[in-house]
């Protein structure tokens, strides 16, 4: 089971962007899909049968889409790097990403790629595009942050700090920003591979002024087998976060990065095809900040109606 997963906050299409992303890429699908009820519309001020999340695969990784409403828009902050074989393949993909979309950097030769090019698509979501060269590929898709603003400089700390939480991590090559590299310090991260869990991810810093930074918009699920790996994340993960930001089981981290700490059993709630039952779950962890399995099961074997 995949331990992390991307979530992608919409507004009202969260179906289409999944339809357009499964159209691209191998090995890909749209998964169960769960719709808004009465439950919570206080809160989340969804129509009822909305589609609330949207599961789907993209080269085998798992993504959830959520149309949350017009809260979070995505940002650079957080891109998917597109590792390609070839300058006709990142042609095939920037093709459809570009269309109605804005290019962040455009497709070209660079001094690290081939051919590579930086787009944000019409949804808004962020991707980075590039040619390989004689570099193996080991994974299609990988998640990258960017730590700019107050968070830039800490790179290499976040790394550090998600791979102490996570089994099976690694930390690969570091390339760092020299002298004249300005504005970026000397040291700083130009680029960082890392592994949690056997999943790859990246990270850069950028000094550059950027009018983003982290936010919800796009947020990681960690999917917990019990109680105790719930409270060990969520703790862990919350420690120096913005309490605030705490609710339904998200926390942002030190560094800003959203999470959500989840138990896997409340998936299998989610999906039942009794509808009381799925609005009684609904009802008991819109109102939890970090997620109670035991609140949560008991919400779900109750046979009287949750208000």
């Amino acid at each position: 089971m995949q331990k992390i997963t991307p979530n992608l906050w919409f507004d009202g299409r969260a179906e289409e962007a999944a339809k357009f992303y499964a159209s691209l890429f191998k090995d890909s699908r749209i998964g169960p899909i769960s719709r808004y009820g009465k439950a919570g519309f206080e809160i989340h001020g969804q129509p009822e049968g909305r589609a609330m999340t949207v599961e789907f695969e993209l080269d085998g990784r798992k993504f959830v889409g959520l149309n949350g409403g017009p809260v979070f828009k995505f940002n650079p902050s957080i891109s998917f790097l597109i590792a390609c074989g070839s300058k006709e393949e990142v042609d095939a993909f920037w093709g459809p990403l570009s269309s109605g979309g804005t290019a962040l950097m455009e497709l070209g030769e660079y001094p690290f790629s081939p051919w590579y090019g930086w787009i944000q698509d019409k949804y808004g979501l962020s991707w980075q595009v590039m040619a390989m060269g004689d570099r193996p590929i080991m994974q299609k898709i990988t998640p990258t942050l960017m730590f700019v603003g107050d968070v830039c400089g800490r790179a290499e700390e976040a790394v550090g700090f998600y791979a102490s939480l996570f089994t099976g991590s690694k930390i690969g090559e570091i390339l760092r920003y020299g002298k004249g590299e300005d504005p970026d310090r000397e040291g700083t991260i130009k680029h960082i591979g890392f592994s949690l869990e056997g999943q790859d991810f990246a990270a850069m810093d950028s000094a550059y002024p950027h009018a983003f930074a982290f936010n919800e918009a796009i947020s990681f699920i960690v999917g917990c087998s019990d109680q105790e790996e719930v409270d060990r994340f969520w703790d862990a993960l919350g420690e120096g976060g913005d309490p605030n930001a705490q609710q339904c089981g998200w926390l942002k981290d030190r560094f800003g990065v959203s999470w959500q700490v989840v138990p896997n059993i409340l998936d299998e709630m989610m999906r039942d095809p009794d509808p009381q039952k799925v609005e009684r779950v609904t009802n008991a962890f819109l109102k939890m900040k970090k997620l109670d399995i035991a609140e949560l099961r008991k919400a779900y074997t109750s046979r009287s109606d949750s208000t």
